[in-house]
C-alpha cells in the first residue's frame, strides 16, 4: 500500500513538474545583449537544416552543440545587418522586391491555386456518379433558341415529366438518347468542367435545376446513382460466344452451355481450369481467364457494371454483351491510392482540364480586390491608330510613338498603358506574326493584367500567408548575410604576389602532377586483326601513320590515334603506355571488348608543380585561407561586441515532445 501511495505521489509530482516546465518557446539556448535565442527557434533552424524533425531527432546533443555555435553566429550577423541599416539599402530593397514578385507569383499559382484544387480534385475522385443527360445542340440553331428548348424541357420535368422519355424524344446526343440519356458512371476529370460541376452539385435521383452550357450546347443533367468509387477490380472471366461449331449465331445454345459451366462452378469446379478449357476469349483463356486490374469504363458497359458490383471471390450470373455470355469472378479490389501517390497523375490531368478556369476565377477575384478598371476610350484610340502592326514588330513600328501612351486599364491606383502591355506580350509565341486587332488587344490586356495583378498580390502576400512570410524572411536574411560576407570578407581579400609565392612555398606539396603518359593507340574489335597488325609493326614503323590507317576508334583516325597526355590513374591506356620506354609500342591487350596497341611518345613521372604551373590552384587556396581568416576575425569582433551567453545544457531538451496540459 505504501509503495502504491508513493507511486501515485510520484506520478502527481511528475504531472505538476511537467505542467510547470517551460515550453520550448520560453527555454533559452543563447542570448546576447537584448536578443534571446529560444529552444524553439533553434529546433526550427536545425530541423530545416537536417531535413525534418524526424531526422533531427536522430542526431546527438554534440551535433546540436556544433550547430548552435553556427546558429548564434548567424543571429549575431543578422543583428549586425540591422545595425548597419541594410533594411534601408536601396539596392537590397530592390533585390528583395524583385524576388518577392517573382517567387510570389509562383507561390500563388502553386499554393493558392494548384495545391488546394489538387486536393479537392483527389477528394472528388473518391466518388462516382451515374449520369444521364439531354443535350440540345447550339450549332443547329442560335444559342438563344437552344437555351429556350432546354428550359422548356426543364419545365416539363418540374411538372412531373419522365426524364427517360424526354431524353429519347429530344436529346441530340446520338450516343445516349436511345439509352434514356444514360452516359454511365463518371468521376472527376473525365468530363468538361462545367458539366462536372453540375453533376457534383446534384443529389442522387435529382435533376440539376439549370441548363448547363458547354461547347456542345446545353445539357439537362440528372444523377441516377452516386457513391464511393472503386479504383480498380482484378477479374477473370469465361466467354461463350454466340456462334455454334459451324460459325452460325445460336444464342440459345450459347446460353445453355454457359449455364452448365456456371452450375459446375457453383458446385466447386476450378474457375481457371474451366476458363482454359472452355473460354472463347483467346487472349485470356490461356491465363485462366485473367484480365488483370481494370478501371471503370474500360470494359463494355454490361461487363463493367457486373464486375464492379461483385465482391472479392464472388462469381456473377451470366452477363450478356455483344461478344457473348460471360461468367465473371472478381479476384481483388484496389482502393483509391493515397494522395501522395496520385498527386503527379492528378497534376497532369488538372493542368489540361482545370487550371485555366481556376486561374481565370482567381484573376477575376484580384480584379475586384485591386479595383481593376479597363479604359475603353484608351483601348479604342489605340485600336484606331495602330494601323495593322504585327505584334512582334510593335517595338519598331512607326506608329508606336503616337499610340503607346493610350491608357488600357488601371488597378490599385496604377496605370497600364498600351506600351507596357505590348512590350510585355510581343515576345510571346502565341502572338507571333499576329496582326494587332481588337481580339489581339483584348487577349494582350488579359495576359498582362494577369501578370501585374499576380505581382500586386505577391507584394502583400506576406501579410496574409505565414508560409510565404517565412520564405521571404529566409530570403531577406540570406541577402543580408551575403552582403555582410561581401563587405567583411570577399571585398577585403587581396592577393599580393609576394605573399602568394610565400604561400606556395609552404604548401607546394599540395600541387603535384601525377604520373602521366603521352601516347597514341590503335584500336580494333578483333584479337585476330590486332595480332595481324602487331606482326606488321617494326621499330622503323611510323606509328602515327600506322594508326591513321588502321585504328577503328570513332573520331581517332583523323587524330592519327593520338590521345595526348593523360593521368595513368584515370586512364587504363595511359597506364599501359607508362610501362613502356619512349618510342616503344606494347603487345596487343584487351580492354572492354576491344583490342589495343599503345605507343609511348613521352612519360612524365610525378613531380611538384612549379609556382607558375600551380599559380591558379595556389591563388584559389590562398584566397580561401584569407577568407577563413577574415571570417574568423569578423566572428570574433561580433562576439566581443555582443558577448553571447550560450546554454548548452538546455539542448538536452531539444526535440522532446512537450506534455499535453490538462486543464
Amino acid at each position: 500500500m505504501k509503495l502504491r501511495l508513493f507511486s501515485i505521489a510520484a506520478l502527481f509530482l511528475l504531472l505538476i513538474l511537467s505542467a510547470c516546465s517551460p515550453k520550448s518557446s520560453e527555454v533559452l539556448v543563447a542570448e546576447f545583449q537584448d536578443m534571446p535565442v529560444t529552444l524553439n527557434e533553434f529546433e526550427d533552424a536545425y530541423a530545416k537544416n537536417a531535413g525534418g524533425v524526424e531526422e533531427a531527432k536522430k542526431d546527438s546533443v554534440s551535433e546540436y552543440k556544433n550547430f548552435l555555435d553556427l546558429y548564434v553566429n548567424y543571429r549575431m550577423k543578422l543583428r549586425d545587418a540591422r545595425v548597419r541599416n541594410y533594411e534601408k539599402d536601396p539596392a537590397l530593397k530592390n533585390e528583395l522586391n524583385d524576388y518577392k514578385k517573382k517567387v510570389g507569383v509562383s507561390f500563388i499559382k502553386e499554393k493558392e491555386i494548384v495545391e488546394p484544387s489538387l486536393q479537392e480534385f483527389y477528394n472528388k475522385k473518391k466518388e462516382e456518379m451515374r449520369v444521364s443527360h439531354i443535350m440540345i445542340r447550339a450549332d443547329k440553331r442560335s444559342k438563344e433558341d437552344a437555351l429556350q428548348i432546354a428550359n422548356n424541357i426543364l419545365d416539363s420535368l418540374k411538372k412531373g415529366g419522365d426524364f427517360a422519355t424526354l431524353a429519347r424524344r429530344y436529346s441530340e446526343d446520338q450516343f445516349s438518347k436511345d439509352n434514356n440519356g444514360d452516359i454511365y458512371y463518371i468521376t472527376a476529370g473525365q468530363i468538361i468542367p462545367a458539366f462536372e460541376a453540375a453533376v457534383f452539385a446534384t443529389k442522387k435521383g435529382e435533376v440539376y435545376p439549370e441548363a448547363v452550357e458547354t461547347r456542345y450546347g446545353y445539357h439537362i443533367v440528372k444523377v441516377t446513382d452516386r457513391g464511393p468509387r472503386i479504383n480498380k477490380v482484378h477479374a477473370r472471366h469465361i466467354l461463350i460466344d454466340f456462334k455454334d461449331d459451324e460459325g452460325k449465331i445460336d444464342s440459345l445454345k450459347a446460353k445453355a452451355f454457359a449455364s452448365k459451366i456456371l452450375d459446375s462452378l457453383k458446385t466447386g469446379s476450378d474457375f481457371a481450369e474451366m476458363a482454359r478449357k472452355y473460354s472463347e476469349d483467346k487472349g485470356s483463356a490461356p491465363n485462366g481467364g485473367d484480365l488483370g486490374f481494370f478501371e471503370r469504363r474500360r470494359m463494355v458497359k454490361e461487363f463493367d457494371e457486373a464486375s464492379f458490383k461483385l465482391g472479392v471471390d464472388e462469381i456473377s450470373d451470366l452477363v450478356k454483351t455483344r461478344y457473348g455470355y460471360h461468367i465473371i469472378q472478381v479476384l481483388d479490389i484496389e482502393e483509391i491510392p493515397p494522395y501522395a501517390e496520385e498527386k503527379q497523375k492528378l497534376r497532369n490531368i488538372y493542368d489540361k482540364v482545370y487550371y485555366n478556369d481556376d486561374m481565370k476565377e482567381y484573376i477575376d477575384s484580384l480584379k475586384v480586390e485591386f479595383a481593376f478598371t479597363p479604359d475603353e476610350a484608351g483601348i479604342k484610340a489605340f485600336e484606331d491608330g495602330i494601323d495593322s502592326v504585327i505584334v512582334n514588330q510593335y517595338a519598331e513600328a512607326e506608329v508606336r510613338d503616337a499610340v503607346k501612351d493610350n491608357l488600357f486599364f488601371t488597378f490599385s491606383g496604377k496605370k497600364a498603358s498600351a506600351d507596357s502591355v505590348f512590350l510585355y506580350v510581343m515576345e510571346e509565341s502565341k502572338y507571333k506574326n499576329k496582326v494587332i486587332d481588337r481580339k489581339v488587344i483584348d487577349d494582350a490586356i488579359e495576359d498582362y493584367a494577369q501578370q501585374v495583378l499576380l505581382e500586386e498580390k505577391a507584394m502583400i502576400l506576406d501579410k496574409t500567408n505565414e508560409d510565404f512570410a517565412r520564405l521571404m524572411d529566409d530570403y531577406k536574411n540570406g541577402i543580408y548575410i551575403f552582403k555582410l560576407q561581401e563587405d567583411e570578407v570577399w571585398n577585403k581579400v587581396e592577393i599580393d604576389s609576394t605573399e602568394l609565392k610565400s604561400f606556395h612555398a609552404r604548401t607546394k606539396d599540395n600541387y603535384v602532377y601525377p604520373d602521366r603518359a603521352d601516347y597514341s593507340a590503335v584500336y580494333v574489335k578483333s584479337d585476330s586483326v590486332i595480332n595481324a597488325l602487331y606482326a606488321q609493326l617494326t621499330p622503323e614503323t611510323d606509328f602515327d601513320e600506322f594508326a591513321n590507317e588502321h585504328t577503328k576508334r570513332p573520331g581517332m583516325r583523323e587524330k592519327k590515334g593520338y590521345y595526348g597526355t593523360k593521368n595513368i590513374a584515370d586512364d587504363e591506356l595511359a597506364a599501359k603506355a607508362f610501362e613502356l620506354a619512349p618510342g616503344e609500342y606494347s603487345k596487343p591487350f584487351e580492354i572492354k571488348n576491344g583490342w589495343y596497341i599503345v605507343y609511348l611518345h613521352e612519360k612524365y613521372p610525378s613531380r611538384v608543380k612549379t609556382f607558375e604551373e600551380a599559380k591558379p590552384e595556389a591563388a584559389s587556396a590562398y584566397q580561401e585561407e584569407l577568407s577563413k581568416k577574415l571570417e574568423k576575425e569578423y566572428i570574433q569582433s561580433l562576439k566581443k561586441r555582443y558577448e553571447p551567453e550560450i546554454y548548452y545544457e538546455n539542448l538536452e531538451k531539444a526535440f522532446i515532445e512537450e506534455p499535453v496540459e490538462n486543464n
